[in-house]
């Protein structure tokens, strides 16, 4: 139905209906689903989505390896002191994204939004807004398909994969999907949505696939945090009429090509950047009891 972000705002334009509506005529097309049984399957992953959240955010969530967990905790804590610099909702997505991902190193069940690497941005967002504007089940049922629409997008002509094409490939594209379906769900055009996730995405760019000892907790719960910050804030920058001169299919594009060139030490390897790091490698050392051979 749609191959490309023009395509889809401009189906969705055409046929004056928001982005998720676009989406869920594809899957129902696609697998050959009724509205409802489609419906009801995105209501799924909500549910899963809410459930990794509160789990984050109210217990001592702790991975095996002790690189990570209690911080979503700690920034909950913080909020309540009142002398946050950030904004209580700009931190609520922060700490919520931060909860979906220490859950994920646990071993927890999440909804990979694209990859179960980078997925603590799209709910962490939609769970802070929901405590701004009580959003109706389904206004965050639809947030998620716009996301899936833009996430469509990119998997099919780009990347979604760390090993493929970086960071910027999985936390840089769940922040564009936040960012478009944000737009949406505050009352934005599809093109804003558009706009919003060029802004997003432009911004992360570049972004590397580091993590420490191979495992997807160091830099990546994070990673998250920072994406759902840019999230929120190139939605607000879309919503207030600034616009990307950078068209978003071309800002993808530029993605994939900048993942092309990427080298492999850069790419999910743990060869390089943080992972490489003289404490990267004693934390590695200490996790598996000898340094990986990984030159």
């Amino acid at each position: 139905m749609f191959r490309n972000v023009a395509e889809l705002v401009e189906l969705a334009q055409s046929k004056n209906v928001p982005i998720s509506e676009i989406m869920i005529a594809q899957e129902m097309d696609f697998r050959g689903s009724t509205r409802e049984q489609v419906y009801n399957q995105m209501k799924n992953n909500l549910e899963v989505m809410e459930q990794a959240v509160e789990r984050g955010i109210k217990e001592d969530v702790r991975s095996h390896s002790g690189l990570t967990g209690g911080d979503a905790v700690l920034l909950q804590e913080y909020m309540k002191t009142g002398n946050s610099l950030s904004g209580h909702m700009m931190l609520d997505a922060v700490s919520k994204a931060i909860a979906t991902n220490e859950v994920n190193a646990a071993m927890g069940t999440i909804c990979a939004t694209p990859t179960a690497g980078s997925a603590g941005v799209v709910p962490g967002t939609l769970f802070a807004i929901r405590e701004k504007v009580n959003p109706t089940e389904e206004q965050m049922v639809r947030y998620l398909f716009t996301s899936g629409a833009f996430g469509f997008v990119v998997a099919n002509n780009a990347s979604i994969s760390g090993a493929a094409g970086g960071c910027q490939a999985e936390v840089g594209s769940a922040t564009g999907m936040a960012a478009a379906a944000i737009v949406e769900l505050m009352g934005g055009t599809p093109e804003q949505s558009s706009h919003a996730f060029a802004i997003a995405l432009k911004n992360m760019l570049g972004l590397v696939c580091d993590p420490v000892a191979g495992l997807v907790e160091v830099p990546c719960v994070k990673r998250n945090a920072m994406g759902a910050s840019n999230a929120l804030v190139a939605a607000d920058m879309s919503l207030a009429g600034i616009t990307s001169r950078i068209p978003c299919d071309e800002v993808i594009d530029a993605m994939y090509k900048i993942g092309q060139t990427m080298p492999s030490a850069l790419r999910e390897t743990a060869q390089g950047g943080l992972a490489a790091t003289p404490t990267g490698r004693e934390l590695e050392a200490k996790i598996f009891g000898v340094s990986l051979d990984r030159k």
